[in-house]
């Protein structure tokens, strides 16, 4: 009994140390070891592992270039070296600690604001990491100007709208020539669905894409010089105090002549109110699939189709439907059941069938490189995975027509080039080695052909509009031979042939028919349209003329896909902010003859050209390949973790008490400081904080150390912490007591008084832990602690007088004194757990997926026992609704010599942990003396069933669609 006071302290502090591993949750892991190098450039501090100083001399050549560009637009420069981090591939820079959090699929990069790292994997194509650099270098520049400022901090960057930070980085590494931004910018004017500045701020309303459109419209009215006041006054007050400010018209007339400028320039291709006229017939859309379905893939018998739909809502998964009818036959992969697949590679990637359409594989994310994994696909058995060796990352495999061998778009050490892979030796063998870029590979039916898309043209002649383009290639593969195995730069290389259609536009996704021509896909309009190449004659024919356009997610993404021995195509359609999947026959197109050499880009420009105000950024972009500079000073050095101060924070107050205080004028200091320590990498760091509540005895304080640099991540943490209670109490005292009672008017005197219990905490632990993948890990802690507690009493002292019959109180004055201390107790453990997290949030709570945690502690010391926990649960999303399952066991067995732990501490089933809703406010002892009886124990076992349904929230998620109230 003499621990009551401390223990019930020890239990509410148990599970909330800051080193100790969260209860669910995903894992970040370190599946590889990055030996990371410095080089040293005059603007900035480069950190990478690649094995290809050419590509590390290109980046940083870019990086140079991109900050003089940058630099002369925003009128801007740095004073100290900035940071680039630079992985591998995506795969490697999932794994990053540089920065927290989840790296999804679809994140090209990330600038962090505390010490202006930018951070970011090598892409697929060289203008992707090009573009990426170029982008993230502007946030660098913006947080620059607006945390280093004269009258701005980073508090300062809530006020500025997401849109326009990340619409900058795009106008400024892109320009006002962009197809895809256009397009989206036809689709709303088509649609009639182009926004208000105001309504900007909605998330349906995709930041990159009308942020650029917003400052292209800027800049082409009120040219570059506005760029830099209007993005500064912004942070300063807020977008509706700066734009009259900064360009004398008010956001609502900006706004009305922003949205008539896009309607009138995009109206000439997208007429609104007029409907599209596709070839074929709707295959897959909302009503039968998902709002997002992309990356067809069709059968060589033509007929399935495999293709990634959003259709259960939280994750992005492989389909197979009928490709006649559309019907959907079986999901063929997910993410949510497969709990050791990191991501689908779903953005810009897609799988192929084995010739005898019955097998399918695709690439996926899996402990920290590209897999390829190969199902059956009609009996979802038999799942093989394979590892190429030696192409860590790779995209777009492509099944050859005899069966034996998949090529692969790899990328390995900077370098993207086509390998191709023996499914029966397991050997690999190189298609083509150099600086250029070669994606999307596909067999001709006969196998003697490979088609694929490069930049090869554009890097040898030069960038337009400061983008490398993607021309088209075919590779004879019909006498070519090679060394199985020989990945190196000696081999002999099949011969290509670069096909030197619409130069300067990207040309991508080539299939070829079951005539041997070349389907692909071009935006040389400025839109984005199917065309043909007749590999006889090199006649070029457009096949479509839509208003928006044929795509994927990006640029990059497959969006069609063509039959081997049957007349059918499919493609992805974009409109209404949707992706629908097309299909047609050759009859349903229109052949329209092409000169090979006519692009006009028109249409894929955003308005207003005003020729006569100053443009840097367009000009820029267009004499970037004349500014670049091959010989950039480079100097190396060995990389050395240091720790510096990421973040200092904290809140202060002081209180002052002047008014019928028995103590007088008192004054009371309370707050906290918090500081965080890194490396570079963010593999080390540190952290300490410490917090002030009145009196010098209530001080805490922290510190704590993580390692992540391994598979095995490990932490120690050392905290001191005083938990404060108290209470009012009143009593009297009938006698004189010559040393507490401070007069002899009375023979009674009165003390009111207050107690303060405090209870001390010091503690020292550590924690390790290892991932298995990003949903499964094991980790293990110990931990030892010591309480004691302190009763300090504040009291204030009366008389009592009587005059005339009536009796008053006099304030004789006031003390403090101090209790002796309490009890101590002294506890330590050790605790080990297996947690697996593969769930997916709703807008408050996990509606599919599932999470586990099956955990044993020991405890030793004062009290010795020992608790086992199991806690298991599943989510099954039912469209509209989810079935929540929970099983969830706890055991605990003590041994010590002072009685029944349980006895005393039991544990308590009567919460609203167990039971939503059931607590102590809604039982009663009277109406149920023995309903805690029934509820405490040493052992517990509870069984879950929720429905759970959004009442209101996102359209997809709720019963009520609000932007504004989320249930």
């Amino acid at each position: 009994m003499k621990y009551k006071l401390v223990f019930a302290l020890f239990f509410a502090a148990l599970f909330a140390s800051p080193l100790q591993a969260q209860y669910f949750g995903r894992n970040k892991p370190r599946y590889n070891q990055q030996p990371f190098k410095v080089t040293e450039t005059e603007h900035f501090v480069i950190y990478d592992y690649l094995d290809n100083p050419e590509k590390l001399k290109e980046i940083a050549s870019s990086a140079e270039l991109w900050y003089s560009m940058h630099s002369k637009v925003l009128g801007d420069s740095f004073t100290v070296k900035n940071p680039l981090i630079i992985y591998n591939d995506h795969a490697g820079f999932q794994q990053t600690n540089a920065i927290q959090g989840d790296i999804s699929v679809g994140t090209g990069g990330v600038t962090e604001g505390l010490r202006n790292r930018v951070i970011f994997p090598v892409a697929p194509t060289n203008q992707q990491t090009n573009h990426v650099l170029g982008h993230e270098l502007v946030h660098a520049f913006q947080y620059h100007m607006i945390i280093n400022g004269d009258s701005t901090s980073i508090r300062n960057l809530a006020n500025l709208p997401l849109w326009m930070v990340e619409g900058l980085a795009e106008y400024l590494s892109i320009g006002r020539i962009d197809p895809h931004t256009s397009l989206w910018m036809r689709d709303a004017v088509l649609n009639d669905q182009v926004p208000r500045i105001k309504d900007l701020d909605n998330g349906k309303y995709f930041p990159y894409r009308w942020g650029q459109a917003f400052w292209a419209y800027v800049t082409g009215t009120y040219s570059d010089d506005a760029i830099r006041p209007l993005f500064e006054n912004t942070a300063k007050y807020g977008l509706k105090a700066a734009v009259p400010m900064t360009l004398g018209i008010s956001v609502d007339s900006l706004s009305n002549s922003w949205r008539r400028t896009l309607k009138d320039h995009y109206g000439r291709w997208a007429i609104k109110g007029k409907k599209e006229d596709l070839p074929g017939k709707t295959l897959l859309d909302d009503d039968n699939a998902g709002q997002m379905n992309i990356s067809p893939v069709l059968s060589p018998n033509g007929k399935y189709v495999v293709f990634l739909s959003e259709k259960n809502l939280f994750t992005t998964d492989l389909f197979l439907a009928d490709a006649k009818t559309g019907k959907l036959m079986r999901k063929v992969a997910s993410t949510a059941s497969d709990g050791n697949v990191d991501h689908f590679n779903f953005l810009e990637s897609a799988g192929t069938w084995s010739p005898d359409s019955k097998r399918f594989a695709f690439d996926v994310y899996e402990k920290g490189r590209s897999v390829l994994v190969i199902k059956d696909i009609f009996k979802g058995k038999g799942t093989k995975k394979v590892q190429i060796p030696g192409v860590p990352a790779f995209s777009n495999p492509a099944w050859s027509p005899d069966g034996k061998t998949i090529v692969v778009s790899g990328l390995v050490h900077g370098q993207t080039d086509l390998y191709e892979y023996n499914l029966k030796s397991r050997k690999v063998k190189r298609l083509t080695n150099d600086r250029y870029s070669e994606i999307l590979p596909t067999w001709s039916a006969d196998g003697k052909s490979l088609a694929f898309s490069t930049d090869e043209l554009s890097m040898q002649r030069g960038r337009t509009n400061g983008v490398w383009a993607m021309n088209l290639a075919v590779m004879d593969m019909s006498e070519w031979e090679s060394k199985p195995g020989n990945l190196g730069s000696n081999l002999k290389l099949p011969p290509k042939l670069n096909l030197d259609i619409f130069p300067g536009a990207d040309n991508m996704n080539p299939q070829f028919d079951k005539n041997g021509n070349l389907f692909f896909l071009s935006n040389r309009d400025g839109r984005r349209n199917l065309y043909r190449y007749d590999m006889a004659t090199k006649k070029v024919f457009q096949l479509t003329d839509m208003m928006t356009g044929i795509t994927g997610i990006t640029p990059y993404s497959p969006a069609i896909t063509v039959a081997d021995d049957r007349d059918r195509v499919l493609y992805t359609h974009y409109n209404k902010g949707h992706y629908t999947i097309h299909e047609a026959k050759d009859a349903d197109f229109t052949a329209k003859e092409i000169d090979p050499m006519a692009v006009d880009q028109v249409s894929a420009s955003l308005p207003p050209f005003s020729p006569k105000q100053r443009d840097m950024v367009n000009t820029g972009l267009r004499l970037m390949d004349m500014a670049q500079d091959s010989n950039t000073t480079m100097t190396a050095k060995k990389y050395r973790p240091k720790f510096k101060l990421d973040y200092l924070g904290g809140s202060t107050g002081v209180g002052v008490n002047t008014g019928n205080s028995s103590f007088g004028t008192q004054t009371g200091l309370a707050g906290g400081v918090d500081a965080l320590f890194s490396d570079i990498l963010g593999n080390n760091q540190l952290y300490a904080g410490g917090v002030f509540n009145g009196d010098i005895q209530d001080a805490g304080g922290q510190v704590s150390y993580i390692n992540q640099k391994n598979r095995i991540g490990w932490g120690v943490n050392a905290s001191h912490i005083a938990y404060q209670t108290g209470g009012y109490y009143i009593y009297n005292r009938d006698q004189k007591d010559p040393v507490k009672e401070p007069s002899g008017n009375s023979d009674r005197y009165k003390e009111f008084g207050i107690g303060v219990d405090r209870t001390f905490q010091q503690r020292v632990g550590a924690l390790a832990f290892y991932p298995f993948s990003v949903t499964k890990r094991v980790e293990v802690g110990a931990a030892t602690e010591f309480y004691h507690s302190r009763v300090t009493e504040y009291i204030d002292v009366f008389d009592y007088d009587t005059v005339q019959n009536t009796i008053f109180e006099i304030y004789q004055g006031a003390k403090q004194q101090k209790q002796p201390k309490g009890p101590t107790l002294n506890l330590n453990n050790v605790n080990a757990a297996f947690v697996g997290d593969n769930s997916y949030f709703g807008m408050t709570a996990p509606l599919q997926g599932w999470r586990y945690r099956f955990g044993v502690e020991q405890y030793f010391g004062d009290y010795q026992f020992t608790t086992l926990l199991a806690d298991a649960r599943k989510y099954f999303y039912l469209k509209p609704v989810t079935l929540a399952v929970r099983g969830l066991g706890y055991l605990r067995s003590e041994k010590y010599e002072d009685g029944a732990f349980s006895v005393d501490y039991p544990l308590f089933a009567g919460s609203s942990y167990f039971v939503r809703g059931y607590d102590r406010a809604v039982y009663s002892t009277e109406e149920d003396p023995y309903f805690l009886q029934r509820t405490i124990g040493s052992k517990i076992l509870v069984g879950n069933f929720e429905v759970r349904l959004p009442f209101t929230g996102p359209r997809r998620l709720s019963l009520i669609k609000s932007n504004f109230l989320v249930t």
